[in-house]
C-alpha cells in the first residue's frame, strides 16, 4: 500500500509518500519512498497560487499512484483565524485533486501526528525533523520542515493502518 501524506500551505506545501508492505509480516515498517515540497509564489494572486497548487497535486498524484492520500487536519487559533480561512483554501484544493483522482482520503489532527511520531503532541519542527530523520535514517533532517510534517503524516497513517489491520 503506498500513502502519500500532505502538509498544506499556500507558499509552501509538503508531501512525502511512503510504501507499507503486508502488514501481516514484521516487516511492515514504512519505507520513504519520496518527499519534498511545492513552492507557490507569494508574488502571484491567491487564485493563481490556488491553481498551481491544484496543478501540482494532481501531477503528484499521477506519478506516484498512492492508495490513500492523507491530509493534516484544519486548527484554528482564535487569533490566527485568518490564517486558519487562508490554509483552508489550500486544504480544499488539495482533497478536490485526489478526489478527481479517485484516491482514498483520510485526514489526522497535528497533535495526534506529533504524538505518535515524537510522544510529545506539541512538538517543535526541529523535534519533528530529528524525529523523521532518525525513523527513516536519513543523513540530515528533512528541510524545509514541511516535508518532515509531511512524512510524519504519511507515516502516522501507515502505522495506524498496520495497528488496525492487526487488530481485526
Amino acid at each position: 500500500m503506498r500513502i502519500l501524506g500532505i502538509d498544506p500551505g499556500l507558499n509552501i506545501t509538503g508531501y512525502g509518500c511512503v510504501d507499507l508492505k503486508d502488514s501481516s509480516s514484521d516487516l511492515s515498517e514504512p519505507r520513504l519512498v519520496e518527499a519534498g515540497v511545492f513552492r507557490l509564489s507569494t508574488q502571484e494572486s491567491m487564485q493563481q497560487r490556488l491553481k498551481q497548487l491544484h496543478h501540482d497535486c494532481r501531477d503528484l498524484l499521477a506519478e506516484l499512484k498512492p492508495d490513500v492520500m492523507v491530509v493534516e487536519q484544519l486548527f484554528s487559533h482564535y487569533r490566527h483565524v485568518r490564517t486558519a480561512i487562508l490554509m483552508g483554501h489550500a486544504r480544499g484544493v488539495i482533497l478536490l485533486a485526489g478526489q478527481l483522482e479517485n484516491v482514498e482520503i483520510d485526514e489526522l489532527a497535528a497533535t495526534e501526528v506529533k504524538k505518535a511520531i515524537t510522544g510529545h503532541g506539541h512538538a517543535t519542527k526541529e523535534q519533528m525533523q530529528l524525529a523523521i530523520m532518525a525513523q527513516f535514517r536519513l543523513e540530515q533532517p528533512p528541510s524545509p520542515p514541511d516535508v518532515a510534517d509531511a512524512l510524519a503524516i504519511a507515516l502516522c497513517a501507515a502505522r495506524r493502518r498496520v495497528t488496525a489491520d492487526r487488530g481485526s
